[in-house]
């Protein structure tokens, strides 16, 4: 499992961001690796298509790629308070982990602060 972080999807989208081209690499050669996201991860990457009205589009893109949305649980609010606290790390990126922790993923992410933190809980990061 590859738990996405939304800098990851929003630059797969967008071909004038910096990290298009590492994006697409890795969401085209994810091979068999399923890939998720927590639904505020999806949230995330949805909103600049929201705004463009093209949210439909960037909903059936995210279906094409195969981005499953990755439940947080009934425990979720109390383990994203804890991360947030452990970590200092905003709630969006908090999501990454919990769903990494969760589903038993990698992150990829484009953030060295949440790599760096993803290393201290032993969550592999793979961008």
């Amino acid at each position: 499992m590859i738990v996405l972080d939304a800098c990851v999807l929003i630059a797969y989208f967008d071909d004038r961001d910096l990290h298009h081209p590492p994006a697409r690499a890795l969401l085209e050669g994810s091979g068999a690796a399923p890939l998720g996201a927590s639904g505020v991860t999806l949230a995330e990457t949805l909103v600049s298509p929201a705004r463009a009205e093209r949210l439909d589009q960037a909903w059936a893109g995210l279906e094409r790629l195969g981005v499953a949305e990755l439940p947080l649980g009934l425990e979720g609010p109390r383990r994203l308070a804890a991360l947030r606290v452990e970590t200092g790390l905003k709630l969006p990126d908090c999501c990454v982990l919990l769903a990494a922790q969760q589903h038993g993923g990698a992150i990829a992410s484009f953030d060295r602060d949440l790599g760096r933190a993803a290393g201290k809980l032993g969550i592999e990061v793979v961008a």
